[in-house]
């Protein structure tokens, strides 16, 4: 038997250790979350997603009754840049989360598995990494590149 040990490297800041670019970036995604649609997990996520080209598109969880019909703020946010600006990548992901009280969440709240497979898809698109910075009121994580957030990921590659 042989055994694989798979480790990440993380940086952890402060809001104020951010620069201005990832300030006013965490910011959107932050107010993003004023837009979600939770009526039922009252879990309200948003995303800020800055392009290539410097535009930041930001998105939010949308909850529906039957609820594989609702999609995560990741997704909304992607797809949303994906349609909208094609040919632009995605330099930087930002993503923040309030609980039921309004609470922005005191430790970082990683995306979902299905999110990931798209956050990886798009940076697997562009050929280009996708930073990700995940919010959390006592440190925000910074991953350099969506497969240290997904290590064993499954890609085009996979399937040769």
């Amino acid at each position: 038997m042989k055994e694989l040990n798979i480790r990440i490297a993380l940086k952890i800041y402060e809001y104020e250790e951010l620069n201005a670019t990832d300030r006013e970036l965490m910011d959107a995604a932050c107010e993003a979350t004023k837009r979600s649609y939770a009526p039922y997990s009252h879990f309200s996520v948003g995303a800020a997603a800055r392009l290539a080209n410097g535009i930041i598109i930001t998105g939010s969880n949308q909850e529906n009754a039957a609820y594989p019909s609702g999609i995560c703020a990741e997704r909304t946010t992607l797809f949303y840049a994906n349609s909208q600006c094609p040919d632009q990548a995605v330099d930087t992901l930002a993503i923040a989360a309030r609980n039921e009280r309004g609470e922005f969440l005191e430790a970082p709240i990683p995306p979902c598995g299905a999110c990931r497979q798209v956050m990886l898809e798009t940076e697997k698109r562009f050929k280009h990494p996708m930073r990700v910075l995940l919010y959390g009121t006592k440190g925000i994580y910074e991953l350099n590149n969506i497969g240290e957030l997904l290590p064993l990921s499954f890609d085009a590659s996979a399937m040769r």
